[in-house]
């Protein structure tokens, strides 16, 4: 009875990443001019095939450099110069499973 559950869903052993924390969070407010980037994921991600850009609050976009990665499901990154408004940070990642999955992250800088 387990093994025929197990055949029939073999994809729930490799679940596509997905952010379970995030700074800034989602629809957040953060002081600028500068930010400290954190995502972690509830998978393992390749840090090297990961991607964050930026949508300012103009429409122009910008890659945001990764940082090093220190923990096998964690993306570490640094925003500067930022101005206030609304923002919307797009992350792109390849998980352990071999998919990519992304997303938006929306929030908004005020003056410290």
């Amino acid at each position: 009875m387990i093994a025929a559950i197990l055949l029939a869903s073999p994809d729930r052993a490799w679940a596509h990443a997905v952010i379970v924390d995030s700074t800034p969070a989602a629809n957040g407010v953060v002081a600028g001019p500068e930010l400290e980037i954190k995502l972690r994921f509830n998978a393992r991600i390749d840090g090297g095939r990961s991607k964050l850009t930026l949508i300012s609050p103009d429409g122009s976009s910008r890659v945001i450099t990764l940082a090093q990665q220190t923990s096998p499901d964690l993306l570490l990154a640094n925003a500067t110069h930022l101005v206030p408004g609304k923002y919307q940070l797009h992350w792109q990642v390849l998980a352990g499973d071999g998919h990519i999955t992304q997303g938006n992250i929306p929030f908004s800088v005020v003056n410290p």
